[in-house]
Formats: C-alpha cells, structure tokens, sequence
C-alpha cells in the first residue's frame, strides 16, 4: 500500500484529512509537532502520531497540511531526506508558485485545492446541505497540477486528492499558475473581498433603517437569482432593464478602470503569493 506522511496532522485541515484517510486504501503516518494538535486527532480520528524522521523515512507521499507561510521552510528541512520518487503534495499553490520549494529533481511536486461545495448544488441531505467548506458530507469539485515528477504520479496525487477531499465530483487538471489565479487572485481577491462588501452593503442598510432580517433574506434571495442568470445556470433569466440602468451607473462607482487587468496580472499573482508565504 501507499504510505502516506500527514504533516500538521493535528491542524484544522489535518484533522479533516486524517478523517477522510482513515480506512482509506492508504497507509499513513500521523506527524504533529503540538501537544494540542496531537490530542485533537487522536479525540477526533481515534489515531496516534510519529516523529517526523520516522514518518518521512517510509513515506512515498508526503502530505503537508501546513501553513503556507511555513511549507517553504519545512520543505527545505525535509526534501533532502526523501527518498527518490517520493511525491510532495501541497494543498495551495501559494508555496509553489512563489518559488518557495527547494529543487531536487527526482522527487515529484503536486497541488490540489478543493473548490468547496457549490452554491447551486442537488444536495437533500440535511447535514450536506449544511456542510458549507466541503470533505465531509457535500460534494465539491476539485483542482489538481502536477508540478514535477513523472506523469503517473498525476494520478496517484489525483487519486490522494479525491480521498481527502470526498466526496468529489469532478477533478479539474490545471496548472501550478492556473491554481494561484483561481486562490487567491480569483476566490480571496476578487470572491472574499466583494462578499465582505456585500456584507458591509448590508449593514449599511439595515444602519438606514432596514430591519436586519429583511436585508438579509433580501440580498441573500437576490443574490441566488443574480448569480444564476451571471453565470448561466438560468439561461432564460434576464436582468431587468432597471438592473441593467442600476449596473452601468454602478460599475464606475465601485469599480476602478482596469481592475481586472491588475487584480491577474501575472506579476500582481506573483506578488500576492508572496505576500502570503511572508505575512
């Protein structure tokens, strides 16, 4: 069987792959460094950790459910002790695309993120309708790049992702840069920050006055019936024309000329990745 390393295995994310892996087709050593950590898996998955020498000694996969702003480090700690064909998957192509991994070239590098479940989904089950991030009862599609290493190592790395991440639906292949555009360029850049706008838009409303509740049952219906005719999940729907009035007057309000042009820009990538390894 493959054997797995799962370093943080104690964090948040850790955690929530230790659960998918447990009773999985692969072998997996635990590593967690904290007291906390090490107690929070063994209360939640019900497993025990080893030492980091021990785990990478046997590992053909090392995966690392760490910070971003610590994967260059610990990468450069443990690279060197790999054996050769071991591969190293990395949960954002933050680390990768800064340039933060160290070159060896008889190891394999592979990226996944999830894309977490989505809004307009067929989901019935109470508890997935209610699993918001995704990897424990919601399906959600997810996004792989094969950085380095020989071309069957995509599908083992793809295979390790569909078992952390289940339950998945599609897996989309891209690359190492396709990924950083998609997080943070496209999802925090562009997604989180105009969600907390909405947010602030929103209490604004309700500071005019507006009961709170009938602001958010407002904007949050709205917002259903806008996404869907944006994205054409409701191909038939159409903006009103007041809308269209109310979207053209807006647009210069709140958004500067050029934003997209600066927001991907391959240097602005590149600068918000590294931003992130190096807070």
């Amino acid at each position: 069987m493959t054997r797995i390393a799962l370093l943080g295995a104690g964090g948040k994310m850790g955690v929530r792959l230790a659960a998918n892996l447990k009773g999985s087709a692969y072998d997996v050593d635990h590593v967690e460094i904290s007291a906390d950590g090490r107690a929070r898996l063994r209360e939640a998955v019900g497993v025990d950790c080893v030492t980091r020498d021990e785990a990478l000694a046997r590992a053909d996969v090392v995966l690392m459910a760490v910070p971003d702003r610590l994967i260059g480090r610990i990468a450069h700690e443990i690279v060197a002790t790999l054996r050769p064909g071991t591969i190293v998957i990395m949960l954002d192509a933050a680390a990768p695309h800064a340039g933060e991994l160290p070159e060896r070239a008889d190891i394999s590098y592979f990226v996944t993120h999830p894309c977490h479940p989505p809004i307009f989904n067929d989901e019935t089950d109470p508890a997935a309708k209610r699993d918001f991030f995704g990897g424990v009862h919601a399906r959600q599609h997810i996004v792989c790049a094969l950085m380095q290493g020989p071309e069957e190592h995509y599908a083992l790395g793809e295979a390790i992702a569909r078992t952390i991440y289940k339950p998945v639906m599609r897996s989309h292949r891209c690359t190492v840069e396709h990924i950083a555009i998609l997080e943070p360029a496209l999802s925090e850049t562009v997604g989180a920050t105009l969600s907390l706008a909405l947010r602030e838009a929103t209490d604004e409303a309700v500071r005019r006055g507006v009961p709170r509740q009938a602001a958010e049952d407002f904007i949050l219906g709205h917002l259903t019936i806008e996404l869907a005719i944006a994205f054409g999940i409701f191909p038939e729907g159409k903006f009103s024309d007041g809308a269209l009035k109310a979207i053209d007057e807006a647009r210069p309000v709140i958004f500067r000329d050029n934003w997209l042009e600066t927001v991907f820009s391959p240097e602005e990538v590149k600068r918000s990745v590294r931003a992130i390894c190096h807070p």
